[in-house]
């Protein structure tokens, strides 16, 4: 949006000022080049990690993929999907237990998310599409993300996910001894994955 005269804004965010967030959480696809974005009104959490995981899977992953039987996914090393808390990995689990296709995880190093491709192929040019944009609704960042493209051709799904989330859950105390997550023997803090559980009739 552009307009002739000054407009003065804060230049930090102050929440005591705000009508909401906005927490974008993105899914880069390097074969197709697509980025998916799901935008959170509440907090970052494993459990958001986690719903965007199932909303890309079941509105796009598995008509792409349809005969795929397990999900690849490079994970920066922290945050809400941080390598070192099991809350994480629970969700995880109940989310491929739900969805029914394992899931492999393959975090970056600290300090090393910069080669994750999806810091360079996709959200810089995110970045790019809200420069200068004073972001007074949701739903503006959302049309914004949607318009992000690049002359290689990268084209931008998202969607609001807009459902509280609660902070400062813990694990379930037998979750250690009864998880499906399997840990590679090459950097098992790093690399490991969560295979859906068994349930027979």
């Amino acid at each position: 949006m552009y307009t002739t005269e000054p407009i003065e804004v804060c230049d930090h965010d102050f929440s005591s000022l705000a009508t909401g967030i906005a927490i974008p959480r993105g899914l880069y696809d390097m074969t197709d080049n697509v980025g998916y974005i799901q935008i959170g009104t509440s907090h970052d959490t494993s459990k958001f990690a986690c719903d965007s995981i199932r909303y890309w899977w079941q509105t796009y992953g598995k008509q792409r993929y349809p005969l795929a039987n397990s999900i690849l996914l490079l994970c920066d090393g922290g945050g809400s999907n941080s390598s070192r808390y099991y809350i994480f990995k629970q969700d995880l689990q109940a989310l491929v237990n739900e969805l029914g296709i394992e899931i492999r995880i393959a975090h970056y190093p600290p300090y090393l998310s910069k080669y994750n491709p999806i810091e360079h192929r996709l959200f810089p040019h995110v970045t790019r599409a809200c420069q200068g944009v004073i972001l007074h609704s949701v739903q503006l960042l959302q049309d914004l993300i949607a318009k992000t493209t690049t002359r290689t051709g990268l084209k931008v799904f998202t969607t609001i996910l807009d459902k509280p989330y609660q902070t400062g859950r813990k694990v379930a105390e037998n979750f250690k001894s009864t998880m499906k997550i399997v840990f590679e023997q090459h950097l098992p803090q790093w690399n490991y994955t969560a295979k859906p559980e068994l349930h027979l009739i």
